[in-house]
């Protein structure tokens, strides 16, 4: 069966800062038409940064859509034309002060595919040189280190719910450390 929508019609809704949101009238495998509140998002990435130690870099910040403080790996958008690897660097100096003179992909996905198309590029960092942070201006974080297996027991006791960092630090404690 082809599960295929074919788009009739597109109108975009909103241009913002980050994101876009548009509406697209499509028609169905079925023949039926509907409507899909589409989110246009430039993509992001997420560093899972590691010292010699195997401790993790983590920053805590508020999240203003769930109104909540949350435990994150350290992560941003990226800039038009910018290269995954240079946002990785610069996203990572911004907020955490330390260079990394070596990252490696890890996996790309996307977020919430029923509504965006954002997707996250997942790397490990390591190797990292400490420097000064330099935050963006609207970007109130507390930098957190901690044992990568600290952060690991955070998943399972509730402290971390962030997806993208869920996602990043058990691929690598499954598939770069091993058992931590």
């Amino acid at each position: 069966m082809n599960f295929n929508e074919t788009t009739l019609s597109s109108k975009n809704i909103f241009s913002g800062r980050i994101i876009k949101l548009r509406l697209d009238e499509v028609l169905l495998p079925n023949g039926r038409k509907s409507t899909r509140e589409i989110v246009e998002h430039p993509g992001a990435v997420a560093i899972v940064a590691l010292d010699e130690k195997n401790n993790i870099l983590m920053v805590r910040q508020y999240r203003k859509p769930i109104e909540k403080e949350l435990l994150e790996i350290p992560a941003g958008k990226l800039e038009k034309g910018e290269s995954k690897e240079i946002c990785v660097r610069r996203e990572l100096m911004e907020e955490t002060g330390y260079y990394p003179n070596e990252i490696q992909h890890i996996i790309s996905f996307y977020t919430s595919p029923g509504f965006s198309n954002e997707i996250i590029h997942l790397f490990l960092a390591k190797n990292l040189e400490k420097k000064d942070a330099k935050a963006d201006f609207d970007e109130y974080l507390q930098l957190e280190i901690m044992p990568f297996k600290d952060a690991i027991k955070k998943i399972s006791s509730g402290q971390i719910v962030d997806g993208k960092t869920i996602t990043g630090l058990l691929l690598t404690h499954s598939f770069i450390m091993g058992d931590v």
